[in-house]
């Protein structure tokens, strides 16, 4: 037990001895550190360029990591980004021999303090014109400065929103000095693309890339070539958000226009149901415009949305169309012999419509019009005996005063029996008219309700052709629009 604690204790005083010796070294690091900044800085000067020899070029050293992706405001074309700026070059007036600082190799001071690059972001869209946020600097003993800090920046991107939302965008970074030409400050690409091992996942943009290109341009103003280093950033849309909020619902209401032409006339809906389903592709419609920028690349969802509604104007305008159709009446011109033989001989076959009130599924409702035929044809018969009996009867009248006119004249006897005669057949004749009137009227009844019934089948044929029609269209339009997607 003494042995153990024994051991512990020297374990102890090492630790202890261990800590006070780095301490001890710490604090003369700190010490050489504060005696290295005053000495470097004595006459240095953040205000001119760090080279020794004027017209020697200072190479600026450039890597942008991305970080995060704020904002796409595809109305005003702004990207927010939130980025990692590291610019890095060497300082001639900053170098310091590390042995004679004890082995001290670097030191971080403000940014401010130092001369710094005036690189900046050329296409830049935000109206705060604030200066860089002043972190510190790592400053190394062979002059190497390297400056390290965040910025979120707005920039202005060309954004094409004709597959919206299954579209892909391509965003620009141009960076580069403002003032220095190439023959002061050259930009050199610390590597082929930007930095996105720290990106964060965006819910709506999926990053295929950041490649980064350097240019040398020369503006009109100056004769000198000015350097940038641009990153493209390429982004593909999340789609599944519009999918179901703006494209499903529209498709859906779509489907809904040509059941108008399946809804019977006289219900009363079949003109409210076209105009309520255009109010609603109007509302989406308007949700898409105010996303989109006022620009004359229409979206791809807008294209349908335009497409559907001009396919609801014109159902909802054949409707009532049709409608005029279904209620002519006796009024009304018979039916054509061309409408008569295409619609209702072979249309009516295709598009399997049977006669107003008749389905084919319904085999007893045959029967009835058999019976209610084989009822009128009976009476029609009963009709024609009565009209033959009143004829004879009204012949023997006629043969019956002929001969009692003869007995007259010839003996001057029975006139009273003949004149009960004349009467009983006058009273037969007007019998006559009035049961010819009557069948008259009948018959023009039923012509004119045959000729409203061929009306309305003709309406209810050109409804299902129609809502053929209409459905067909409506499928491939949807068809299109998913493969624009894939």
């Amino acid at each position: 037990m003494k042995r153990n604690s024994l051991s512990s204790f020297h374990v102890f005083l090492w630790l202890l001895f261990i800590a006070v010796i780095l301490q001890a070294v710490e604090s003369a690091k700190g010490k050489y550190a504060h005696m290295l900044f005053n000495e470097l800085f004595e006459d240095y000067s953040n205000a001119l360029r760090p080279v020794e020899d004027t017209d020697k070029v200072l190479n600026v050293t450039l890597q942008i990591t991305l970080s995060q992706i704020k904002d796409m405001d595809e109305r005003n074309q702004i990207l927010s980004a939130y980025l990692w700026i590291r610019q890095s070059w060497y300082d001639a007036y900053l170098k310091w021999d590390k042995d004679k600082y004890d082995g001290l190799d670097s030191i971080r001071i403000p940014s401010n303090l130092v001369w710094r690059p005036d690189i900046v972001l050329y296409n830049k869209a935000d109206d705060d014109f604030s200066e860089p946020v002043n972190t510190n600097v790592v400053l190394r003993y062979d002059g190497k400065i390297t400056w390290d800090a965040p910025a979120i920046t707005k920039s202005s991107c060309v954004v094409d929103v004709s597959y919206f939302p299954f579209d892909s965008q391509q965003c620009n970074l141009t960076f580069g000095s403002w003032t220095y030409n190439g023959n002061q400050v050259d930009i050199i690409n610390s590597l082929d693309s930007g930095d996105l091992s720290d990106f964060v996942d965006d819910v709506e943009w999926e990053i295929h890339g950041m490649p980064a290109v350097k240019n040398v341009i020369t503006y009109g103003c100056c004769s000198e070539p000015y350097p940038d280093v641009t990153f493209t950033l390429i982004l593909k849309r999340k789609s599944s958000f519009y999918i179901f909020n703006l494209l499903l619902p529209c498709i859906l209401i779509s489907f809904l226009a040509p059941l108008g032409f399946y809804l019977p006339a006289d219900s009363g809906e079949k003109v409210s149901l076209g105009v309520t389903v255009l109010l609603a592709l109007t509302v989406f419609q308007l949700m898409v415009a105010e996303i989109m920028p006022p620009s004359e690349n229409i979206p791809l969802i807008g294209k349908y949305y335009i497409a559907t509604m001009t396919m609801i104007t014109a159902s909802t305008a054949l409707t009532i169309i049709i409608m005029n159709l279904h209620h002519c009446g006796s009024e009304a011109k018979p039916v054509p012999q061309w409408a008569r033989v295409i619609i209702l001989d072979y249309m009516s076959k295709i598009f399997f419509v049977y006669d107003v009130g008749e389905n084919c599924t319904s085999p007893k409702r045959e029967k009835e019009e058999e019976c209610k035929l084989e009822g009128d044809d009976k009476c029609q018969r009963r009709h024609k005996e009565v009209r033959n009996h009143l004829s004879n009867r009204n012949d023997d009248c006629d043969l019956k005063e002929k001969l009692n006119g003869n007995l007259s004249k010839s003996y001057g006897v029975h006139g009273e029996n003949v004149r009960e005669t004349v009467n009983c057949c006058s009273c037969y004749k007007m019998l006559i008219k009035n049961i010819e009137y009557i069948a008259n009227c009948v018959r023009d009844h039923k012509a004119n309700r045959a000729k409203g019934i061929e009306w309305k089948k003709v309406a209810k044929v050109m409804d299902r052709f129609f809502m053929w029609i209409f459905f067909i269209m409506v499928f491939f339009m949807s068809v299109l629009v998913i493969g624009k997607a894939a």
